[in-house]
């Protein structure tokens, strides 16, 4: 048996939730901005309360690492770091995109199909967004990057396939990429503490953890300045 909390803050969801082996048990979330250091404590209370389990049963706490909100991801993180150091157990971190990318199959039901590319889109500033690529099964298949929209953003790619844009990001950029028809776009998503479940689940099950005392966000600093993709 494996019982995760996860936690997801690298945007403007604060979201909570609790997996057992593989299961969502329970979740709490909110989205809005600037809340997260108000209600994150306290959804994490009521998930475990209301799974009837302990903090001592847990097998490891799985956190979204970025990129995204500055401020989030290091409220995010502190909480888990203080949470893994308090109960001496596990860091798990996984990638906001990679999530996102897994958690596109619980919008609405939204079945992607087998030829789709998948393009997670996180709101950075302006008309830039941190993004990746993935296929239809979740797998990477262009890194993480930062990068400045415009209406040749993709080109190359949406030339010879459909692609899902979604994300706070992707809500901001619809405009100059929508004129494309193999562009498809899923109003609405919000990331949640859900979309970590399998992710976390594989990484307890590989002992995959991070050095709780030394493990920082994923801020992609390097690439703030931003670039275009064609």
């Amino acid at each position: 048996m494996s019982l995760i909390l996860q936690i997801e803050t690298a945007t403007t969801s604060c979201s909570v939730a609790l997996a057992k082996d593989g299961n969502v048990l329970t979740f709490k979330q909110i989205n809005e901005r600037n809340i997260h250091a108000v209600v994150i404590t306290r959804f994490i209370e009521e998930v475990i309360t209301s799974a009837n389990v302990q903090y001592g049963d847990l097998d490891a706490i799985a956190v979204s690492c970025g990129p995204g909100s500055y401020t989030g991801l290091r409220i995010g993180i502190s909480t888990a770091k203080g949470l893994c150091f308090a109960l001496n157990k596990p860091l798990i971190a996984i990638e906001t995109l990679t999530a996102m990318a897994s958690g596109v199959s619980l919008y609405n039901g939204f079945v992607p199909d087998e030829d789709m590319l998948l393009c997670p889109m996180i709101d950075a500033r302006r008309m830039e967004v941190f993004t990746a690529i993935f296929n239809s099964h979740g797998d990477c298949i262009q890194p993480t990057s930062a990068a400045i929209i415009d209406g040749t953003s993709f080109k190359e790619l949406l030339a010879d396939n459909k692609m899902v844009f979604f994300g706070d990001g992707a809500e901001k950029c619809a405009n100059v990429l929508s004129e494309n028809t193999n562009a498809v776009f899923l109003p609405g998503f919000v990331n949640s503490a859900v979309h970590l479940t399998q992710q976390a689940l594989e990484k307890l099950k590989n002992k995959d953890f991070e050095d709780v005392a030394y493990f920082e966000p994923f801020y992609l600093k390097e690439f703030i300045a931003g670039k275009k993709i064609n």
